[in-house]
């Protein structure tokens, strides 16, 4: 494979709602390339970057996966993304190593909510965009009259500095071509064939008046950003071709112009001149400013894109094969890095050698003797590397920052099937939270239970099943578990007085408390108040730690006790029978009397729900949120979507994505984390009374 210089490289995301067609399209892309001998298929499971067994069996990208095309001298490597919203933290993620993306607007729906998330997403993280109308070949596509509504609509939502620099030629007979509305050529194409057209000089004729028009307009658009242009376009009335093309560039690279173009990836239609669009006018690494980076002792600095500097790269992402174990997926940050390199891991202070350098195509490796400065690579089998890591030669030192990643919203109990399963299955979740990072694993301290959380429902069936294919770990998902807390609504005094004397030095502790409430969110304060020296100083700690223990396994069913303030303000002691342990299960006693009479109470997570969906849904959805105890907060219209804002108990939500995907036919999507926690009314908290296990006494030896 040739070498690239980073000049001769074009880092793509591909972005967009689920079923908008991203992966079809880089197959097809991939295959007009002439990368790939016949072109891959979603449903048939062929595609390149489709290769995940989950994926492949739900019809969906769940996961990142990276592809490349070698066009005309250029490299272009590209990032397919998930569409579905649960995903869409691995859409952020994609942001990271590439200079532009495309955003993908289905021809037949439309604008979608997890489209105007990911448009959301590129522009906070300043990457230019391209919007690329998909499907065209759609009957539902429409014609003329139908374009221009999706522009309006475009507009409406994004601005108006989305301008088409393409026209679809479509007629009775569907979609086959476009115009190039900078060179004003038409290119046309045979459905279902290589993805490579003919070039003609004549536009069809219903379409001239159009083209000359939006020429104009996008002419007038990309002279509005510099002088030197706009007396140009006064002077001779247009901007020659040549100049155009460089300043439609300038203009892209600085986002100050949004592109639209047309495609159809299933029918094999207007692929080339993609390719063609991709290596005129997107930037290439070395044009993008320098990034901002951390020193060792953690001050701000930046890094160039560029040959000339050291040796450094950052890993964006991690895969666990099962034959060739882990692959780390990097971008060329600086310098020029060779085969067989030693690099240094400047997160965990460790050396690693990078054997058989490679570009990923899809799952496949791909062997290169050296990358430079702005490409993508994937090395197998480093020992310590993961996500988030920076690696670099020696004395060069720099650290990049992966942004964020969210909460995860649902938490469901797993149990091995048998003892062989429970010994493989905490190695296996960390092989698969090595490469989805918003994977949490843990044991509840409560219950005992393993617990797994993730974004939602399909993404926990989805790793229950990597560990079944993978690692032959079978586990038993239960109920998801709804983390309830305990507080208290009143105050309350007691004392807390432990004696036991069986021979021998016994034991004796002695304390009074007081307790009070304190807002949603306080936690606990402890308050020392003993004068005198009732309790003696060194016991004092003791009394808090029995608190603490005894809050922490509940009162009325188990839950952690939070929200309250305990002052110790009395007590007495034994010169010889008085010890720590004495005064902790004193505390323990003190506290368990002083909930009886406190009002104690069950806490609920709320949850911040933000829903997304068609407007005519809106109804059904705000209808449903009132019969799960949800309090809606707003709604906003966002062009033909309506965006609903909710508080809603996580116990009313642990099924909400299948029921949503019912409501709205597989259009609305939603997004929520943990807000606040809120008192459980009190209908609701006598079932789960009645179904909880209250805490068992201790005795008290």
């Amino acid at each position: 494979m040739k070498t690239y210089q980073g000049s001769e490289i074009r880092n793509v995301a591909v972005l967009g709602h689920a079923q908008s067609g991203k992966t079809t399209l880089i197959a097809a892309l991939l295959h007009a390339a002439k990368m790939t001998p016949t072109q891959g298929r979603v449903a048939e499971g062929t595609a390149v970057t489709a290769y995940d067994e989950e994926e492949v069996a739900r019809g969906i990208t769940m996961q990142n996966a990276v592809a490349f095309a070698e066009w005309q001298g250029v490299k272009i490597n590209f990032v397919d993304t998930p569409g579905f919203h649960m995903f869409t933290h691995e859409s952020r993620a994609a942001l990271i190593p590439v200079e532009s993306a495309i955003v993908l607007v289905n021809a037949q729906s439309g604008v979608e909510p997890v489209t105007e998330r990911v448009w959301k997403y590129a522009e906070e993280a300043n990457v230019p965009r391209i919007v690329l109308v998909n499907q065209m070949d759609h009957p539902k596509a429409g014609g003329q009259g139908g374009l221009s509504a999706l522009i309006d609509d475009i507009h409406e939502r994004w601005g108006r500095n989305c301008v088409p620099v393409q026209l679809p030629i479509s007629d009775a007979n569907g979609f086959h071509g476009v115009v190039d509305l900078v060179t004003m050529e038409a290119y046309t194409y045979t459905p279902g064939g290589d993805g490579r057209g003919k070039v003609s000089a004549e536009i069809p004729a219903s379409l001239v008046a159009d083209a000359k028009a939006r020429h104009e307009a996008l002419v007038e658009l990309v002279a509005e950003g510099k002088d030197e242009l706009m007396e140009e376009y006064f002077e001779k009335g247009t901007i020659p071709e040549d100049h155009l093309i460089a300043a439609l560039h300038e203009a892209i690279r600085e986002d100050r112009i949004f592109p639209v173009l047309f495609s159809s990836g299933l029918a094999n239609m207007a692929l080339d001149h993609l390719l063609d669009f991709l290596k005129v006018y997107t930037p290439s690494p070395i044009e993008k400013e320098p990034l901002a980076v951390k020193t060792p002792a953690g001050d701000d600095t930046t890094r160039k894109i560029a040959d000339s500097e050291p040796v450094a790269a950052f890993v964006f992402k991690t895969m666990s094969d099962p034959f060739a174990g882990r692959i780390t997926f990097f971008k060329v940050v600086s310098g020029v890095l060779k085969n067989d390199a030693t690099l240094e891991n400047y997160t965990r202070r460790s050396q690693e050698k990078l054997s058989h350098l490679s570009a990923m195509q899809g799952r496949k490796p791909v062997e290169v003797a050296e990358l430079h400065a702005g490409d993508i690579g994937a090395v197998a089998k480093l020992r310590e590397t993961l996500t988030g890591d920076t690696l670099g030669q020696k004395g060069g030192e720099i650290n990049f920052e992966l942004p964020p990643t969210p909460d995860p919203a649902m938490t469901y109990a797993i149990e091995p099937k048998s003892r062989a399963d429970e010994d493989k299955l905490a190695p296996a979740i960390h092989k698969l939270m090595e490469e989805d990072l918003l994977i949490r694993f843990f044991r509840d301290p409560q219950t005992n239970e393993f617990l797994i959380a993730g974004a939602g429902q399909p993404h926990i069936e989805a790793i229950v099943n990597r560990l079944k294919k993978r690692y032959h770990a079978e586990v038993t998902l239960k109920a998801p578990k709804v983390p309830y807390r305990e507080t208290i609504r009143g105050k309350a005094d007691a004392q807390g007085r432990h004696k036991k004397q069986s021979g021998g030095h016994g034991q004796f502790g002695d304390c009074k408390i007081k307790m009070e409430p304190m807002p949603r969110g306080g936690g606990f304060e402890f308050e020392n108040d003993v004068f005198g020296g009732s309790i003696p100083k060194n016991f004092i700690p003791a009394v808090e730690k029995g608190i603490v223990e005894a809050a922490a396994r509940g009162y009325l069913a188990g839950y952690p006790v939070v929200d309250f303030k305990v002052t110790l303000y009395d007590g007495s002691y034994h010169d010889v029978d008085s010890n720590e342990l004495s005064f902790k299960k004193a505390g323990r006693l003190a506290f368990k009397k002083a909930m009886e009479t406190a009002k104690p109470c069950l806490l609920e997570p709320v949850m911040k729900v933000e829903i997304e969906a068609p407007d005519e849904f809106a109804g059904t959805l705000m209808g449903d949120l009132n019969s799960r105890r949800g309090r809606v907060q707003g709604m906003e219209t966002k062009g033909r979507t309506t965006v609903i804002n909710a508080e809603v108990p996580m116990a009313e939500m642990l099924t909400y994505g299948t029921l949503l995907t019912s409501m709205t036919q597989g259009k609305g999507s939603y997004h929520m984390e943990v807000n606040h926690y809120d008192i459980v009314p009190q209908i609701v908290a006598d079932k789960i009374l009645a179904n909880a296990k209250r805490p068992v006494d201790e005795e008290e030896d």
